[in-house]
């Protein structure tokens, strides 16, 4: 097990180096220059050549890039361009918004999804088990941002239940409040994501239950909620844990258009109006945010791999 954590370690390492060139490549190989933004229309070439140098970007591309790093691990991403705070400060606001979000989003998905799911592969032609598939269908048929759409319609506009925005209020200060101004976005985030992780755990746990080991467990007269439950569901697991994990990075990376149609303060937003307004260092601060958080997921759901299936740890 530590020469297996030691190996997928060291491939993090390596893929996060990549992925941080990939980030600040990206954002310097984008049309436009920020300081001729910054500097204005009517700037002149000095001015212009003043605000490149307050910004860095008259240094060389490799040494431009190595002082993003010391800064990036340093916790120092730099300074806003539009703002005098720093980019830092910026991501910590809004970061814990987008977390609570994504969280609610997923525990509802899970709830939603782990039923549905078991319905399907182990009682398939009975009626709720066609209702699920009626429910996955059109969840996976309906775009999120037209289901948050019907939402804020029925929900917010006409029946006046919920606010039609979000807003962030920290759950453990405030869970009523929470709930409140985060339940419509985290409903419209959660049914896709509660479509896919229901498919795959059905179509998993249906193959699961067809194999010997578990006409050997019935065999011995184990119960069948055991047998689903200790035998059957450990198995189906598998495919289904890396899939949450693609979608809980999804939706810790933020919901740019859920975020922008329920007015919510979190990570997607910000980085939305940072590429509007060529806001580079927040552009690069929150993408390189989010790649992080989908390698350390992507860590996670392999070393979880290993505790599920031994033959992974042990090959």
């Amino acid at each position: 097990m530590s020469a297996y954590l030691l190996r997928r370690v060291g491939q993090f390492l390596v893929v996060l180096v990549l992925a941080s060139i990939a980030v600040w490549a990206m954002v310097y190989a984008l049309p436009g220059d920020a300081a001729t933004v910054l500097a204005g229309p009517d700037a002149s070439g000095p001015q212009i050549a003043a605000t490149r140098a307050r910004l860095g970007l008259d240094k060389p591309v490799v040494v431009q890039y190595l002082l993003w790093v010391k800064g990036a691990v340093t916790g120092h991403l730099g300074q806003s361009f539009y703002s005098a705070d720093s980019v830092s400060h910026t991501l910590a606001e809004r970061i814990p918004a987008t977390v609570q979000l994504a969280v609610l989003g997923m525990l509802l998905a899970l709830l939603i999804a782990i039923p549905i799911g078991t319905l399907i592969a182990l009682r398939p032609r009975s009626l709720l088990a066609r209702l699920s598939h009626g429910y996955l269908t059109a969840g996976l048929a309906i775009p999120s941002f037209w289901l948050a759409l019907l939402l804020i319609i029925t929900l917010a506009v006409r029946t006046h239940a919920l606010p039609a925005t979000g807003d962030y209020v920290n759950f453990w200060q405030h869970p009523v409040a929470a709930l409140r101004w985060s339940i419509l976005p985290a409903i419209a985030v959660a049914v896709h994501g509660s479509c896919i992780i229901a498919r795959f755990l059905a179509t998993s746990l249906s193959e699961v239950m067809q194999r010997d080991f578990i006409r050997t467990v019935r065999a011995k007269g184990v119960r069948e909620s055991r047998v689903v439950i200790r035998h059957a569901m450990r198995n189906a697991a598998l495919p289904t844990v890396t899939v949450v994990g693609i979608q809980l990075g999804s939706l810790l990376g933020g919901t740019v258009v859920i975020e922008a149609l329920f007015n919510y303060p979190g990570l997607g937003r910000l980085l939305y109006t940072s590429i509007g307004q060529r806001d580079y260092a927040v552009v690069q601060g929150g993408v390189l945010f989010v790649v992080v958080v989908f390698l350390v997921l992507n860590l996670l759901v392999d070393l979880l791999y290993a505790y599920l299936d031994p033959r992974i740890r042990l090959a």
